[in-house]
Formats: structure tokens, sequence, C-alpha cells
């Protein structure tokens, strides 16, 4: 079974800066870290592999210094990865990314795809079910508990607002997974040093036989209008009784209008 695990290197969210022209987040030059719901999807990979047997693959789209990233999953147990990077893939919002990872994919060859269910820059959610029906795989979103895969078919749990379902369907498939599905392995010295050998494969638009006018900011059918620092405003503490406190909050919505 060829698992491929689709990872993307975020900001760390101490060193955001956006670009006021593209109103995108800057991401060469500054401290970055593995988007945190990918590393239980790299995690989910090796246990599915402990437990089936088979390959994984980590790939991720992003500049040279993703290369760090890459290396942390192979010091974690991957087998293979491959960095997509061109300077045309830069600005692509979520559907030219799930276009360009799909081409990576369909290259690579895969059974199932395992994507964390957000990016913590974004928030968006989109990436992992566009991948999907672009690729025309079914796929199963929030997935909590390590799947099943029996004849053909997987078999998973995934996390609704207050309660839980089972999911079946075939392979190939694309499950996206939470944090709750597991802890996530530390790497072994032995392993970091071996990443740190590793000489890391790199596609570009050329390998992956991608017309330019498809890719990046230009080719993006989504823009973002307007991005900025929420107004900080003061707050007001209420104190008494719950009765008082409730009849005060009342008389407060009422004098500014809000019902």
């Amino acid at each position: 079974m060829n698992i491929i695990v689709c990872i993307k290197q975020v900001p760390d969210t101490t060193s955001v800066s956006i670009n006021p022209e593209t109103n995108t987040i800057i991401r060469e030059g500054i401290p970055s870290i593995i988007n945190p719901f990918d590393t239980n999807a790299i995690e989910t990979a090796l246990q599915l592999k402990e437990k089936y047997g088979g390959k994984t693959t980590v790939i991720t789209m992003g500049p040279p210094q993703a290369e760090k990233a890459l290396r942390e999953a192979i010091s974690m147990g991957i087998d293979n990865v491959y960095l997509i990077s061109d300077s045309a893939f830069a600005g692509s919002d979520t559907l030219v990314t799930a276009v360009v990872l799909g081409f990576a994919i369909e290259k690579i060859g895969f059974d199932l795809i395992i994507c964390g269910k957000q990016a913590i820059d974004g928030d968006t959610a989109q990436v992992g079910p566009e991948l999907a029906e672009l690729l025309g795989i079914p796929h199963i979103s929030y997935v909590c508990k390590l799947p099943e895969i029996i004849d053909g078919k997987i078999i998973a749990e995934r996390e609704l607002e207050e309660s839980y379902e089972t999911i079946e369907t075939v392979l190939p498939s694309l499950i996206t997974v939470t944090k709750q599905i597991n802890e996530p392995r530390m790497p072994s010295l032995k392993r970091k040093i071996f990443a740190k050998n590793t000489n890391i494969p790199r596609l570009t638009k050329i390998d992956l036989d991608i017309n330019e006018s498809f890719c990046g900011l230009s080719g993006s059918p989504t823009r973002v209008n307007r991005i900025f620092v929420p107004e900080k405003k003061e707050g007001r503490r209420l104190t008494g009784s719950p009765e008082k406190m409730v009849s005060v909050l009342i008389e407060e919505i009422k004098t500014k209008g809000i019902i």
C-alpha cells in the first residue's frame, strides 16, 4: 500500500508577517514549523504502515526552506519525500495548491492520501477535500481514530460537533485527521542523522508538466481582499449576584442597540 502524506510548513505563530501588496503570508527567511495537524497525519501513516505494510511518502509544496520539514518527516520514519517548489507556485490559493499537489501525487502513485485537517496559518480546511475532488476519489474528513483497512476498503471514525460517525469507503481515497487520532512520535538520533544527510528530490512545474498560467497568484481564482489586526477594545467586568449581572448586561445591550 502506497501512503502519501501532504504536509505544509507554516510560519511560527510568533513570527507571522504579511506582504502588504499581495495580502499573502511572507514565508521566506522566517522561522517555520510543520503544521501541527500534519505531524498527526505523518504518525497515522507510520502506524498504518506498521500494521498493514507498504511505503510512506511525504510531499510538501513550498519554498526551498521547506526541506527542513521534509527532513523532520524522514527523522520520524517516513520512507520517501518530495519538495514541490517553483517560483511559479508562489501565492497559490487553496485550489491551485490542490491542483499542483494532485499532479505530483498522480506522478508518484498512491492508494491512500492523508492530510492534517487544516493548516494553522490559513485555517481553511479546504486543500484535502479539494484534492480528493480533483483526483476523483472519495474522502473522509476529521478522522479521529486510526482507520482499519480491510479487503481494499477503509473504515474510519470521524469527529462531528457533538458525536462521532463511522464511514466505510473504497481505496484509493483520502482522509484528513485531527489531533485526537494520535500522539506523534519523537524522532530517534539515528533517524535524525540519516535525515540530515538525505538528498531531497525536488519537483518543479516542468517536472509536473503544469501550465504556468494555472499556477501561483495569477492562476488563483480567490484573492485576499484585506488583512488587518482587529481593533483592541476594552472590556468591562460585571460583579454582583447572577441576577444583578444579567440585568445590567441586558440594559447595556439595549443601550448599545444590539437588540
